[in-house]
C-alpha cells in the first residue's frame, strides 16, 4: 500500500504561482538555497510544475495558466500569503536573499517571542519572512 505522505513530502507544501518560473527557480536557488528536485515543461516553454528542496521542505511552483486557480502576485496587486522559513542564521539568509535580489521588507531584528526575524519581498512579488528561534 503507498504510503498516504510520499518519503520526501512534509505535511504542508507551498506552491507559488510566479511570473517567469525558469527565473524564479534561479532565484531561488541562490536566495534560499534551493535545490530543484523535479519540474515538467509545460507549452510555449513555461513551467507546467516544479519542485525545489529549501532545507527539509518543498516548495512547488508553476508559470501561471488561465486554469489554475492561483494567481500571480501581480495578478493579484499582492500576495496573500507569507512563506515563513526558519534557518541556522537568520542574519546570514537575510543577507543572502538580499543580495540575490529581493527587497528588505524588514530587517533582522530580536522579537519578543523569541525569534531573530526579518522579512524579504522575492523579485516575483512573493513575502518571505526568515527567523531563527533564539
Amino acid at each position: 500500500m503507498p504510503k498516504a505522505i510520499p518519503d520526501g513530502y512534509n505535511t504542508v507544501s507551498p506552491y507559488l504561482a510566479v511570473d517567469g518560473a525558469e527565473q524564479a527557480i534561479a532565484f531561488y536557488e541562490k536566495a534560499f538555497g534551493a535545490k530543484e528536485r523535479g519540474r515538467m515543461d509545460g507549452p510555449d516553454g513555461k513551467i507546467a510544475h516544479a519542485e525545489l528542496q529549501i532545507g527539509d521542505s518543498v516548495v512547488m511552483l508553476s508559470d501561471p495558466f488561465p486554469q489554475a486557480s492561483t494567481k500571480t502576485p501581480k495578478e493579484l496587486g499582492g500576495t496573500s500569503v507569507n512563506i515563513f522559513i526558519y534557518v541556522e542564521d537568520t542574519d546570514a539568509a537575510y543577507k543572502q536573499a538580499v543580495d540575490a535580489g529581493a527587497t528588505s521588507l524588514m530587517e533582522p531584528d530580536d522579537m519578543f517571542w523569541g525569534d531573530r526575524f526579518s522579512s524579504v519581498q522575492d523579485p516575483f512579488g512573493h513575502t518571505w519572512t526568515i527567523a531563527t528561534h533564539i
